[in-house]
C-alpha cells in the first residue's frame, strides 16, 4: 500500500494548449500524463478540471499539475527568445475591470483570485535542475501585439516575465481540486510588436523537450 502511496504522490498532470506541446514534453517526459487542453484560461481551465476529476473517480490522483508550453518573454526583465521561465506567480493580468482610475484586477473588485503561488521549493527545485529563470507569469486572453501594451502590463507587474494564455486557467483548476500547480514557459517571442518573422516556435519547442528532460517527479516532488 505504501508503494502505491507513493506512486500516486507522484503522479504529474502537464496541461499545454496544442498538440505540438504535447509532443515536445512527451518526447522527454515519460513519468507525465500530458494533455492538450485548448488555447486560453477558459479552454485551459475547464481540460484540466475534466482530467482532474477523471484521474480521481479512477483512484489515480494527481499529486501535481504543470501547465507547460511555449510563450512570450518581456526583454525589459531579462527574458530572451530562448530561455525558460519557470512561474513563482502565476496572474490573471486582464481579468478584471476597466475603472476611471485605470484597471482593477478581479481581486481589487472583491471578486475571486487574480494571481496563484505555486510551493516555493518546486520552483525552485525545478529552476535548478532546469538551468530556469523563475518569476511571475501573466496569463491573457489576447496576446500583446504592441509596443504600448507590453509596456502597461509592466507597469501593472514590473517583475513579470513571460506572457501567455492558459496558466490562470489551469491553476483555478488545479486549486479547486486541492493540487499544487506549477507553470514552465520557453519563449519563442518578445512581449510588444507582433512579428512572426522574429519568432522561433521551433526552437522554443525544442527547449520545452529539452527543459522535461531534465526534470522528474522526484525532482518537482521530493
Amino acid at each position: 500500500m505504501r508503494g502505491t502511496a507513493e506512486r500516486l504522490r507522484h503522479r504529474v498532470l502537464v496541461a499545454v494548449a496544442v498538440a505540438a506541446e504535447r509532443e515536445a514534453v512527451e518526447r522527454t517526459a515519460p513519468w507525465a500524463d500530458v494533455t492538450a487542453v485548448g488555447v486560453g484560461p477558459g479552454a485551459a481551465g475547464a481540460g484540466t478540471a475534466t482530467a482532474l476529476v477523471t484521474a480521481a473517480y479512477e483512484g489515480r490522483p494527481y499529486g501535481l499539475v504543470v501547465s507547460a508550453g511555449i510563450g512570450g518573454g518581456f526583454a525589459a526583465g531579462g527574458v530572451e527568445v530562448g530561455d525558460t521561465v519557470i512561474a513563482d506567480r502565476i496572474v490573471a493580468a486582464d481579468l478584471g475591470a476597466q475603472t476611471p482610475a485605470g484597471f482593477a484586477s478581479v481581486a481589487e473588485l472583491g471578486f475571486g483570485t487574480a494571481a496563484y503561488q505555486p510551493p516555493p521549493d518546486l520552483v525552485q527545485a525545478a529552476a535548478e535542475a532546469a538551468g530556469a529563470r523563475s518569476g511571475p507569469v501573466l496569463t491573457v486572453s489576447t496576446t500583446t501585439g504592441t509596443r504600448e501594451h507590453a509596456a502597461l502590463l509592466l507597469e501593472r507587474h514590473p517583475d513579470a516575465l513571460a506572457e501567455a494564455m492558459e496558466g490562470f486557467g489551469v491553476a483555478e483548476a488545479a486549486a479547486a481540486h486541492g493540487v499544487p500547480v506549477m507553470e514552465i514557459r520557453t519563449v519563442s517571442n518578445a512581449v510588444g510588436p507582433r512579428d512572426r518573422a522574429a519568432w522561433r516556435i521551433p526552437e522554443a519547442l525544442a527547449a520545452l523537450s529539452t527543459v522535461f528532460g531534465k526534470l522528474s517527479p522526484a525532482a518537482l516532488l521530493p
